[in-house]
C-alpha cells in the first residue's frame, strides 16, 4: 500500500505549498498554512490510473432542450433570487455573517415543502436536534413534517440520503462542520471541505435532490473555504445585512439556472423572516423630503426595479487632507465624480469633507448612479433641496457627458408607482417611456449642476 505523501495548503486560498511557512506566499496571510494528508476521499477525482470503462456518448447542439424540474417554495423572493425554485438535481450554496438568518431562511423554506408533500431532509452539523426543534417551534413551524438530523461525518449522512429514497430536498447546515474517514485532517481544512462539497454534490447529481449547502464568511465576507466549492455548485447566494436594520437580502452571485444578481429582500421580525414585496417603500422609509443633500435613485438590482435614497454631507474640512467616508457605494467612483465636477463644471468641492451613504444600509454597484450621488453632493454644496417627487437616475463619463442606461423604462415605471412625477436623467435610451412621470434629460453634469443652482434654498 502506497504511503500517504503530506502537503501544506492554506486555509485562506488554498495554495499548495511543499514546506511549511508562516506566511502564504500567495495570498500573504500569516498562520493560515496547515499539513494535510494526501488521500483520495469521498467524491474525489479518479486515480492516476489507466482510463477503463466504455466511452461517454456524444450528441449535437441541435438537440431538444429540456427545461429543469423545479421545486418551488412558495417563499416568492426566495423563488425569484433561485430562478423560479430549487431545481432537481442542483446544489446551491449559501453564505452569510454568523446570526444573520440563514438557518432560519431554510428552515422556514424547508417547512414549507413538507407542508406541501415533498420530502425534506434538515442535517445540522452545527446544532443538536432539540436545538433546531426549539428555533422550529419559536417559529410556528414545529408541526411540519420535516425529517431532522443532526452529524457531521460525511459516510453516514450519505448512507442516511440512500436509505431515504426519493429525497426532494437536502439541506446541510453547515459545510465547514463536515468531515469524512478518507481525509486525514480537521473539519473545516480546505481539503476537508473540498472533499464533502464534492460528494454531496456527485450526491445530487445521482439521485435528483436539491442539495443546499450553508457556508460560513470570513472576515472579508467572501464564504469560507476553496474557491473551487463555488465552482462546483450550480448556484452561489448571499445572505446579507446589518445588525442595526431588521431588513435581509438574499442576492444571488453565480446561477446556472436563472439571472445572477437577482435580490430577494426580507425583515427580519419575531416570527421569523417576512418577504417585502415593496422593497423600494421600505428603503424610502423615513426619508426627509425637506433636508438638502438627498436625492432619490432609480437603480436595478437584477431584473427588479429598486428606488433608494442617497445621503452626502459636503463639510469643510479642518484637516490638510479632506476625509472621504462612503457607505453603500463605490469610494473610487465617487473621486471620479469629485474630479469630473471640478474640472468640468467648476464646483469647487475637493477640499471639503465629504460624506456619502446609501440609505437603510443597501450596496449599490451599478454606474447609473452616478447622477444621484452628484445631484446629492451639489444639493449639499449649495443647499439647495432637490424636488421631493424626482428620482434621479445615469452615467457620468469622463469628460462630464452623460450615457444611458439600460432597464429605463423599469425605472420609470417603478417610480411611477410610488408617486414620483418627475426623473433627472442623462441621454435617454431607445426604450419606450412611461407617459405617467416626466423625463427630464440631461446631455452633461453641467447642465444638470445649472438646474440644481436654480432651486430654493434648505
Amino acid at each position: 500500500m502506497a504511503k500517504n505523501r503530506s502537503t501544506f495548503i492554506c486555509q485562506s486560498c488554498a495554495a499548495i505549498s511543499t514546506q511549511w511557512a508562516g506566511r502564504c506566499e500567495a495570498c500573504g496571510e500569516w498562520n493560515s498554512i496547515i499539513e494535510e494528508l494526501q488521500n483520495t476521499g469521498v467524491g474525489s477525482g479518479p486515480k492516476a490510473t489507466k482510463a477503463s470503462g466504455k466511452p461517454a456518448q456524444l450528441s449535437s447542439l441541435s438537440g431538444k432542450p429540456e427545461d429543469a424540474e423545479r421545486i418551488i417554495s412558495g417563499l416568492a423572493e426566495l423563488d425569484r433570487v433561485s430562478g423560479g425554485g430549487f431545481v432537481k438535481g442542483s446544489t446551491m450554496l449559501v453564505g452569510g455573517d454568523p446570526g444573520i438568518g440563514k438557518s432560519t431562511l431554510l428552515l422556514q423554506a424547508a417547512s414549507a415543502l413538507a407542508n406541501k408533500g415533498y420530502s425534506v431532509i434538515y442535517i445540522s452539523g452545527e446544532e443538536a436536534i432539540a436545538q433546531v426543534q426549539l428555533r422550529a417551534k419559536r417559529l410556528g413551524l414545529a408541526n411540519s413534517p420535516v425529517k431532522l438530523a443532526s452529524e457531521t461525518n460525511v459516510e453516514i449522512i450519505l448512507s442516511t440520503l440512500e436509505h431515504q429514497n426519493g429525497a426532494d430536498l437536502v439541506i446541510i447546515d453547515s459545510i465547514q462542520t463536515l468531515w469524512t474517514e478518507r481525509v486525514d485532517s480537521a473539519p473545516g481544512t480546505v481539503t476537508q471541505v473540498r472533499t464533502s462539497a464534492q460528494a454531496l454534490t456527485r450526491f445530487a447529481k445521482k439521485s435528483g435532490a436539491a442539495v443546499v449547502l450553508v457556508g460560513h464568511v470570513t472576515k472579508d465576507g467572501q464564504i469560507a473555504g476553496p474557491r473551487v466549492v463555488e465552482h462546483m455548485v450550480d448556484a452561489v447566494v448571499y445572505f446579507e445585512g446589518d445588525a442595526s436594520h431588521t431588513y435581509r437580502i438574499l442576492r444571488a452571485v453565480k446561477n446556472r439556472y436563472g439571472a445572477t444578481d437577482e435580490i430577494g429582500v426580507f425583515e427580519m421580525t419575531q416570527k421569523g423572516l417576512s418577504e417585502v414585496s415593496n422593497p423600494s417603500a421600505l428603503f424610502l422609509d423615513q426619508r426627509d423630503e425637506s433636508a438638502t443633500g438627498c436625492a432619490v435613485f432609480a437603480g436595478m438590482e437584477g431584473t427588479r426595479p429598486l428606488l433608494v435614497e442617497i445621503q452626502a454631507l459636503v463639510a469643510p474640512s479642518p484637516l490638510g487632507t479632506p476625509r472621504r467616508a462612503v457607505v453603500g457605494w463605490d469610494s473610487s467612483r465617487l473621486s471620479m465624480i469629485l474630479a469630473v465636477l471640478e474640472t468640468h463644471c467648476g464646483v469647487k468641492i475637493g477640499a471639503n469633507d465629504i460624506y456619502l451613504n446609501v440609505a437603510g444600509g443597501l450596496k449599490i454597484s451599478e454606474p447609473a448612479a452616478d447622477m444621484a450621488v452628484a445631484a446629492a453632493l451639489i444639493s449639499s454644496l449649495t443647499n439647495r433641496v432637490l424636488p421631493k417627487e424626482a428620482v434621479f437616475f445615469g452615467e457620468i463619463s469622463l469628460s462630464g457627458g452623460t450615457r444611458a442606461v439600460v432597464h429605463s423604462a423599469l425605472r420609470l415605471r417603478e417610480a411611477a408607482k410610488l408617486g414620483f412625477t418627475s426623473a433627472y436623467s442623462g441621454k435617454f435610451s431607445s426604450e419606450k417611456t412611461n407617459a405617467a412621470i416626466k423625463l427630464i434629460e440631461f446631455a452633461d453634469l453641467l447642465a444638470l449642476v445649472s438646474k440644481i443652482g436654480s432651486f430654493k434654498d434648505g
